[in-house]
């Protein structure tokens, strides 16, 4: 029986120290995951890096509001995203879909049923889905909070087994990540309580940050949902944590059991 897991791949995985597009890191990703895919495991992509895609993609010689920003850039770099996992993808023979969607899509009722239908068709015709936010319509109380919701929303909607969030870090440390002396916190059980080592502060070029990232992690955990944070930016992290057995440092949040 395949196993079905959700990867969130951040802003901050996917671009490099200038802002532009890691073409070598998407393609190390995308060679993970079409890995994965030969080893029986169902793969939902919640990608994050159409705005930064779209901002080095475009020049504007004027002034712009920050809804202005986010919608033009956002159009803009979603085609170059979603065109370079086609064209990488393509190369195994796995086709893809674009999924955009909104906040107001996670409601009950008749949105949240055909969205669940979209990608569950999807998944029995072997297509690999690509879900962002639809930024160029999603603005100010009509956003989610940042890809780490979605994510944990697009999990728990396609009852995956496992939501995998890449950042920049390795995971959740029980001190600053740059103190030396700080250790990571490799698993956390049910009922544990980290807010005293999370910071609320934004990734550079997402929305997101741990804070993001722990709170999604404790809903998912409380519905059932493993939930591992870890740092994609590490060669092979994810064949190394789903399939190697490779001691590489990760926050792996222990799934409540659910009746």
């Amino acid at each position: 029986m395949k196993k079905r897991i959700v990867i969130k791949i951040g802003s901050n995985v996917l671009t490099r120290t200038d802002g532009k597009l890691d073409v070598t890191r998407v393609s190390s990703l995308v060679d993970q995951v079409a890995s994965l895919r030969r080893h029986d495991y169902e793969i939902i992509l919640v990608s994050s890096g159409a705005v930064a895609c779209g901002r080095r993609e475009l020049t504007v010689d004027h002034s712009l509001d920050s809804v202005e920003q986010r919608q033009l850039f956002s159009a803009v770099g979603q085609v170059k995203l979603v065109g370079l996992y086609y064209d990488l993808f393509r190369e195994f023979g796995i086709h893809v879909g674009q999924v955009l969607t909104m906040k107001e899509n996670f409601e009950p009722g008749e949105q949240y049923r055909n969205q669940q239908a979209c990608m569950t068709v999807m998944l029995e015709n072997d297509v690999l889905p690509i879900v962002n936010e639809n930024d160029t319509v999603s603005v100010t109380e009509l956003m989610f909070t940042d890809n780490d919701e979605l994510s944990g929303l697009i999990a728990q909607m396609m009852k995956a087994d496992t939501l995998i969030l890449l950042s920049n870090i390795d995971g959740i440390y029980d001190g600053h990540p740059d103190d030396p002396a700080s250790n990571i916190i490799p698993t956390v059980e049910p009922g544990r309580d980290l807010s005293q080592y999370i910071k609320e502060e934004k990734s550079a070029f997402g929305r997101g940050g741990m804070h993001s990232k722990y709170t999604t992690a404790q809903k998912l955990q409380k519905a059932g949902v493993r939930v591992i944070i870890a740092n994609g930016k590490r060669e092979d992290i994810l064949l190394d944590i789903l399939l190697n057995n490779q001691n590489v440092p990760h926050t792996e949040f222990i799934p409540n059991a659910i009746d």
